[in-house]
């Protein structure tokens, strides 16, 4: 009897064991997850901007065909001009965007004054110019943004694009005696021509971010707008002249908004993610024999 129990107790040990093994064997250890580091992506941050401002025009230079080598200008000066325009934009990333921009330069008035005296005596002759002249400005920017500090980024920039200048209402009035002795007034009306232009700029600003889609940007910008032209057909005493105003610039003061309205690309992957996995369970303890 007790060698019954004793062989019966041996054999439920080997089938334990057995059973424990083959599910040890069937059981497989899970490989560990290895983590996938994916970099950032940023988003296609496309921008609308629009823009107010004043500009001061500056000093220019003209030439004019068939004038003496007696005659000079006195005096010229253009009035300030403002403008408005708008364009569309693209962040790059954090710290360079680009935009395209078209303006439009209202009317600045032009002035100047010739005096001739042939020969450097005799009667003096004095022409009176008066024009208009407004622009056309179309860019190509570049900014980088410099940082951002509550809510603050100051920024710089450079433009390159073209300018379309129209001259218009351009007189010419010889009110008094002119060089050769001859009296009584005359006068020359211009054609109202417009020119292409090269135009270039350089801004200095600070951006305030009102909410994560909308900018408001404070802006100094430097713009030449290159040369404008004209041609009087005169009557009276005066001659035909080709007028040319070069040089032409402004420093502005922009008021500017920027809405960024479009995330094209498509959205950044999330972070990787660390999955725990449990080891497996031990096997089951060997049976005790009781005999």
């Amino acid at each position: 009897m007790t060698v019954t129990r004793l062989k019966i107790s041996m054999l439920t040990l080997i089938a334990a064991m057995t059973a424990g093994t083959a599910q040890a064997a069937d059981y497989q250890q899970p490989m560990p997850q290895q983590p996938i580091m994916v970099q950032p992506q940023e988003p296609d941050n496309w921008y609308l901007r629009g823009f107010v401002g004043v500009g001061s025009n500056g000093p220019f230079n003209l030439d004019v065909t068939n004038i003496t080598s007696d005659t000079f200008f006195a005096a010229k000066s253009i009035n300030d001009s403002t403008f408005i325009g708008g364009g569309v934009g693209y962040n790059w990333n954090n710290w360079l965007r680009f935009d395209v921009t078209a303006e439009y330069r209202s009317k600045a008035r032009i002035t100047a004054l010739a005096v001739s005296q042939l020969g450097g005596a005799g009667p003096v002759a004095v022409d009176q110019y008066d024009a208009n002249l407004n622009s056309l400005v179309f860019l190509a920017n570049a900014f980088v943004d410099l940082g951002t500090w509550n809510c603050l980024t100051p920024f710089v920039g450079f433009g390159i694009g073209g300018a379309f200048n129209t001259v218009s209402n351009f007189t010419d009035v010889t009110p008094n005696v002119d060089a050769f002795g001859a009296t009584g007034s005359a006068f020359g009306i211009g054609r109202g021509t417009s020119n292409w232009s090269m135009a270039w700029a350089l801004y200095a600003g600070v951006s305030y971010a009102m909410s994560k889609n909308l900018n408001i940007d404070l802006t100094y910008r430097y713009l030449n707008f290159g040369t404008a032209k004209d041609t009087i057909d005169c009557f009276g005493n005066t001659g035909c002249n080709e007028f040319t105003f070069k040089d032409l610039h402004s420093n502005d003061i922009m008021l500017s908004l920027r809405w960024t309205c479009c995330d094209f690309g498509p959205p950044a992957p999330p972070p990787p993610r660390y999955v725990y996995a449990p080891p497996p369970p031990p096997p089951p303890p060997p049976l005790q024999s009781r005999g």
